[in-house]
């Protein structure tokens, strides 16, 4: 069944997924797929599995000076996403990006998803270079979330992007988007961000997750305000437990979200990683316990650095 259909699905069960990373180059499976064993006993929705921009790294050469070497650090969204649907039996969601990638890129990437027989997506621009100050897109590739979402839809109605008719077209995609409830960091105003979810959701995307949050009020505002103004796909939220000291200061910087003073403040308190750690998990489970009292059923957990601490939130959750 297609993860759109799932979430659309909603028959008052409560249900989780997760977000997982390819494992670094040459690092091989076994840690992936054991953090996989550890939260398939929650009975995930969904996985879905990050893709990464490639980026310049530099090697000092035998003369002193330094050569520059564009690599990608995480390859294999696709093939991970395969792995774990093949060997889990989960169903799973790749990223498809913008970011690195040429319009040929990303169909070639499209004909081997339905090879595969993935047919539901995540559809994202993606990061912006580590060297660039401002998103460039690739030549030969998209600038906006939009731009990709129309090429996808092209591709479900039988065209590759050039216009040539795709002489026996596959399974059609079904995607879902992302959404900021503290607004994009590139974006003017969140009336604007906002108007562009409810474009990409007229253009067809069936579903919405969100970055992470502490806040539950501004979840709360942002779907108010987005059913206001007419956009009524389901609007997963994303939790992501804190895990270590260091996150206090690096998670508002790297994914411009607040930590609310009353957090914040029991957090500095923490003496330990183990510490912030306990208290992240009991801050997330609070959050998710607010969350289904307001009749929100599905919940989304970024687990990076933090997998033990989503599995032990899930565990609560499910006793009661």
């Amino acid at each position: 069944m297609a993860v759109a259909e799932l979430i659309n699905n909603d028959n008052g069960e409560k249900h989780f997924s997760f977000e997982v990373l390819p494992p670094l180059k040459g690092t091989g499976t076994d840690k992936l797929f054991a953090t996989i064993d550890k939260l398939k006993e929650f009975d995930p929705m969904f996985i879905n599995i990050t893709t990464h921009h490639s980026e310049y790294v530099y090697h000092q050469l035998d003369s002193g000076l330094l050569e520059r070497e564009r690599i990608r650090r995480r390859p294999g969204t696709v093939a991970i996403a395969a792995a774990i649907q093949n060997k889990f039996g989960i169903p799973v969601m790749p990223h498809v990006i913008c970011s690195g990638v040429t319009v040929e890129d990303i169909e070639y990437e499209l004909l081997d998803l339905q090879f595969l027989g993935i047919t539901s997506l995540m559809l994202l621009r993606g990061d912006k270079a580590k060297e660039d100050r401002f998103f460039t897109p690739t030549p030969g590739g998209h600038e906006h979330t939009t731009d990709l979402i129309r090429q996808v839809k092209r591709f479900n109605e039988g065209f590759f992007a050039n216009g040539e008719p795709i002489k026996r077209p596959g399974p059609a995609f079904d995607y879902g988007v992302a959404c900021y409830p503290e607004k994009h960091d590139e974006a003017p105003n969140m009336e604007m961000d906002m108007t562009h979810l409810k474009e990409k959701q007229d253009l067809g995307a069936e579903y919405a997750v969100t970055q992470l949050f502490y806040d539950n009020r501004k979840y709360f505002d942002f779907v108010d305000k987005a059913r206001a103004m007419g956009i009524t796909i389901p609007i997963i939220p994303g939790i992501k437990p804190l895990a270590k000291m260091s996150q206090l200061s690096v998670v508002p910087k790297t994914f411009h979200c607040d930590i609310p003073q009353e957090l914040a403040s029991e957090a500095v308190k923490c003496k330990t990683d183990e510490d912030v750690c306990r208290l992240g998990v009991e801050w997330a489970e609070a959050q998710c316990r607010e969350l289904y009292a307001h009749g929100v059923n599905n919940i989304h957990f970024y687990t990076v650095s933090a997998v033990d601490s989503v599995a032990e939130i899930a565990r609560r959750l499910l006793k009661n």
